[in-house]
């Protein structure tokens, strides 16, 4: 149990109140001169009451903010094992050269000749980005993965629609990332799930027994949310194609086969990519992200304004018709700008240092480490696959409940051992999941600490200190939360009285 202290803290473990619980009326750290002569333009919409915001000095607030800061757990402070999110090092030469003047300052509303090679950074990326899938075209502007399923996805639709054929059912397998439904539904399509397999693969009869004229994709993850190469992908993709459909392909996992494997090689005619999680530019915090679409020949003159051209003044942006050219048939525009540029630059950075070879060897080393988990763990926890994995180790809650705990339960004790948990709970498809992906960059030594505090905690469950996993983290800033009770009754104003 934690050490009762008069103040609350422990050592340099500050005990953090609210900035509401700090605050005194009519204290504050501005002072700002009472407005002379303006109009109250609020009609009679004018405040009468108190605001209810705290008053704070300024030592205060940085305090509390620093204080906080030093609470978050983050890649830089030690190994970051969520699956399905690739959490990898953002090496600190690609923050360099996003802060360099050049790009740090741009407006996006500037004149194209005076972002010459802005652009030319978009067109870099745009082309390593077709060299490593082979596929024919990009589209550069989405903001994230999910707005990039949305892209790749209206772009089947508008081909499908020019063409003069109406389907209305999307596949999609039951192991799949919440957006891949999420997206076909948003665009008015009927989704269909399609089982998984004892392999942990989509069920390649199931899914042809759903094939049929109305059919207009499958969204299939590959590698998948379990960890695992779909390896009858390409039968997938003829089978899609003979049906007259497309062969989406969440990209989401790419960082387990660049350089190894081109999509276009599988048959997929257009694939999201995450800058985030394959090329390493920041990630988590609710962005900012990049998510470009890589299309098909078929495909790739549907892509959204605004795109690249190339003409005799050099590189500008088609943002219209008159802009673009003959051949090219966008379906809209997704976004304001042309996408997130301090992430352009950041990826091509990691693309040059890397070069062809040192991104073949980021899929390698994700590979290894994340087999050389599941070699380590598979004795102590139980998995529901057999190996080898992909990039990623899955194991189910089969162990843990046979022993009187949860994977909840199992996530909380690794925070008091000083680990971020792994994702728990997902893939749907397996009961009370962990799954484990420790990225290429990740040492044996940081690997073999994190294996040996499982083992270390799974004995002491086989020992029977099942009361020890249902109450951590006892170690950690606070206590276990009651998460039905914040979910079913949030409280999102601060009342002083409660």
């Amino acid at each position: 149990m934690k050490e009762v202290t008069t103040s609350g803290h422990r050592g340099l473990d500050f005990e953090e109140p609210l900035l509401f619980e700090q605050g005194a009326r009519g204290r504050t750290g501005v002072d700002l001169p009472e407005a002379k002569g303006a109009k109250n333009r609020l009609g009679g919409l004018q405040r009468k009451g108190d605001v209810g915001l705290p008053g704070l000095s300024e030592p205060q607030v940085i305090r509390h903010f620093t204080r906080l800061s030093q609470k978050n757990y983050g890649i830089d402070t030690g190994f970051y094992p969520l699956g399905s999110c690739t959490m990898k090092h953002n090496p600190r030469l690609n923050e360099k050269m996003a802060r360099l003047p050049g790009f740090a300052s741009l407006h996006p509303l500037q004149p194209f000749s005076t972002v010459q090679g802005a652009l030319e950074v978009i067109d870099q990326v745009a082309a390593w980005l077709k060299t490593l899938t082979g596929l024919h075209g990009v589209a550069m502007s989405p903001a994230a993965g999910a707005q990039g399923e949305l892209c790749g996805m209206m772009a089947i639709r508008a081909a499908l629609t020019e063409r003069g054929d109406a389907r209305s059912r999307v596949l999609v397998p039951e192991s799949a990332h919440g957006t891949n439904p999420a997206t076909a539904a948003s665009l008015g399509y009927q989704v269909d799930p399609v089982p998984g397999n004892a392999r942990g693969r989509m069920d390649l009869d199931a899914f042809r027994a759903k094939l049929g004229p109305d059919v207009a994709a499958v969204m299939l993850t590959n590698p998948n949310t379990c960890g695992l190469f779909e390896n009858d992908i390409l039968e997938v993709a003829n089978a899609i194609h003979d049906a007259g459909g497309f062969l989406y392909a969440d990209g989401a996992n790419f960082n387990a086969i660049v350089g190894r494997v081109r999509p276009v090689d599988l048959g997929v005619d257009c694939m999201h990519i995450n800058l985030h999680k394959t090329f390493s530019t920041p990630h988590g915090g609710g962005g900012p992200g990049s998510g470009p679409v890589v299309l098909s020949k078929a495909l790739a003159p549907f892509a959204p304004y605004p795109f690249l051209v190339h003409d005799e003044k050099g590189l500008r942006l088609a943002e219209n018709g008159q802009d673009a050219p003959k051949d090219a048939k966008p379906f809209g525009r997704l976004k304001g700008f042309h996408g997130q540029m301090g992430m352009f630059v950041r990826a091509l950075t990691y693309m040059l240092s890397h070069g062809g070879d040192g991104l073949r060897q980021v899929a390698d080393d994700a590979v290894l480490n994340a087999n050389y988990l599941l070699a380590a763990l598979k004795d102590e926890l139980s998995a529901p696959y057999p190996g080898p994995c992909m990039h990623e180790a899955l194991f189910d809650d089969a162990t843990l409940r046979a022993h009187g705990i949860t994977t909840l339960d199992f996530a909380k004790a690794l925070i008091d051992e000083g680990f971020h948990p792994m994702t728990i709970y997902f893939p749907l498809v397996v009961h009370g999941a962990l799954l484990m992906e420790p990225t290429e960059c990740e040492s044996r030594e940081g690997l073999d600490q994190f294996i040996q505090t499982v083992k270390a905690l799974m004995a002491r469950l086989k020992s029977g200190e099942t009361a020890y996993f249902q109450e951590a983290p006892r170690l950690a800033p606070r206590r276990r939360l009651d998460e039905t009770q914040a979910a079913r009754r949030p409280v999102l104003r601060f009342r002083p009285e409660a």
